[in-house]
């Protein structure tokens, strides 16, 4: 059987970078996401913290496998910040983080070459001051059952090493876990023959 691959690079915590070049600055700010909205979020916050800047050019990926992604160049000529940006993202395999290089014009054209060099610069700064950790793939499974099964249950968890994320207990038993992508096979296996319900 194939091991399933379910580990990927992301950035612990925010990290910034800067570029200068013929008096136009370009700040890079990198930040941990696990959704689009939060993208979005912040972003947008980057967006009104830096309203007179020129452009606020970006790209994010997220998840396992850096899907799905977003990049623009807001403004810039046609793939000269949001690629550079995306580029750094996949050569140095990183998902779940977005990267907004904001821009201050100085009066000089830097040219496409030197927009490129600019925003892939300024990439590689903040990245060169995040923290690189790495992350687990998972699926969050909800789990119900009678009283009577509650020890099979929490066995099978401590087993596979699994920690409840929510857990309700009235009528029935409810628990919430999330389950990395490697064990789930094996997971439903063994709750399949103490016959809980996965969901």
């Amino acid at each position: 059987m194939n091991a399933i691959s379910d580990t990927y690079r992301s950035i612990a915590a925010p990290a910034k970078g800067i570029y200068k070049e013929l008096g136009s600055k370009f700040l890079a700010f990198a930040h941990p996401v696990e959704t689009e909205d939060q993208a979005k979020e912040i972003l947008a916050a980057v967006r009104k913290e830096y309203f007179d800047a020129r452009h606020h050019c970006f790209a994010w990926r997220l998840g396992l496998t850096g899907e799905p992604y977003r990049l623009s160049d807001d403004g810039e000529p046609s793939s000269t910040a949001g690629r550079p940006i995306h580029g750094q993202l996949l050569s140095q395999e990183l998902s779940d983080i977005l990267v907004v290089v904001v821009r201050y014009f100085g009066g000089v054209k830097l040219g496409v070459p030197g927009l490129i060099r600019a925003y892939r610069t300024a990439t590689q700064d903040a990245l060169a001051n995040a923290r690189i950790v790495e992350k687990v793939a998972g699926e969050h499974f909800t789990l119900k059952f009678g009283y009577l099964q509650m020890n099979d249950v929490m066995k099978v968890l401590k087993d596979m090493g699994i920690t409840p994320l929510r857990q309700s207990f009235d009528l029935d038993c409810s628990l919430e876990v999330r389950v990395r992508l490697s064990q789930i096979e094996d997971f439903r296996k063994q709750l399949a023959f103490c016959q809980i319900i996965v969901k």
